[in-house]
């Protein structure tokens, strides 16, 4: 037992005079020259730190002197601390090229598609208003379902009406005149889906929101204007009390021309009816309407009177001649606007 912890001291000892022998060399050894002078029992970490001695690690400084490497041409480096890059390296047949300036929106590369043309189902703004008006038709209709009821039941009921005269109140008055703008905005959206597929799809104006306004305008003007010239003329020909019959006969046939015409909208907006079968409806429309005024006209202003030709005069001048007119400022406006190619 004492032989052997002597041993071990003695191969300590020997490795660690090899160490500072390897150490004090002024000479860096290979590390297998470090290994030879060690004993063979002498453990890795004893080997480690023998090769660790045996290297001499010097103190290195930076050279100050400027860089003379360039290129011909080219100014001499001024300092090692100028890192900025030269023209030469920043500009290449690719610099300017789009894919490497991933900031720059860059247009895309290949032949354009057809683009998708424009229809009213697509349309958010359309479609919120149709879908608005549709809404606040049916709290119109649900406030004053009476009234309608009423005034359809006794529309063909001459004598009923004369002896019972409807008053009709504020809030009856305020929802026809709502199913009026109404209706001026369903015949402006109906005129534009006609226009855009029959005459042309291109206009001078930067949206097609303006042109739905211009017909909107036109539309609204008609009624607008019909009316004043149908009562100044009931004034000046007529008594008051037939005058105010055919003011709220007018708002209920108008009222009832909205509500007839909304089916037609959303079928040529949302389930491509035709343009062919569109006309047709509308034709049924306007002509129902204008024999529901004919009528009217009769039963108010000329049953009791000798003269019959009179209300013909009258109903063209008031009912007929304004149409065409109406006609006439729509062709107008959709000639001027379109571009002709």
């Amino acid at each position: 037992m004492y032989s052997a912890d002597s041993t071990s001291t003695q191969g300590a000892t020997a490795v660690q005079q090899a160490v500072q022998d390897t150490a004090h060399a002024n000479v860096s050894l290979h590390p297998s020259q470090v290994l030879k002078k060690l004993p063979r029992d002498a453990t890795p970490w004893q080997q480690d730190s023998a090769i660790q001695a045996s290297i001499h690690v010097e103190n290195t400084h930076l050279s100050t002197r400027p860089d003379t490497l360039h290129l011909p041409g080219q100014d001499k480096g001024k300092s090692y601390k100028d890192i900025s890059i030269p023209l030469y390296y920043k500009e290449s047949f690719f610099s300017k090229d789009s894919l490497y300036h991933p900031e720059i929106i860059a247009g895309r590369y290949g032949v354009a598609g057809d683009p998708v043309p424009y229809t009213i189902k697509g349309d958010n703004i359309i479609t919120a208003m149709l879908l608005g008006g549709f809404i606040l038709a049916l709290i119109a209709f649900a406030n004053s379902r009476r009234f309608i009821f009423m005034q359809a039941r006794n529309f063909f009921l001459e004598s009923c009406e004369s002896r019972n005269e409807m008053t009709e109140t504020t809030s009856e008055y305020r929802f026809q005149f709502f199913f009026l703008l109404q209706a001026c905005l369903l015949l402006s959206v109906i005129a534009f889906i006609y226009t855009q597929d029959r005459i042309a799809d291109t206009f001078v104006l930067e949206s097609q929101y303006h042109l739905i306004a211009i017909f909107f305008g036109s539309f609204s003007a008609y009624f607008i204007i019909k009316m004043m010239l149908q009562t100044f003329v009931n004034w000046v020909f007529f008594d008051s009390r037939s005058s105010s019959r055919w003011f709220n006969s007018s708002l209920f046939i108008t009222s009832a021309e909205s509500i007839a015409i909304f089916p037609l909208v959303m079928l040529m907006s949302y389930f491509d009816l035709s343009t062919q079968n569109a006309v047709t409806y509308m034709a049924i429309v306007i002509i129902s309407v204008k024999i529901l005024s004919f009528y009217k006209c009769l039963i108010i202003f000329f049953k009791r009177n000798a003269v019959f030709s009179q209300i013909f005069l009258y109903f063209c001048a008031l009912e007929i001649m304004p149409l065409l007119l109406l006609y006439g400022t729509l062709a107008t406006i959709i000639d001027y606007l379109k571009i002709n190619f």
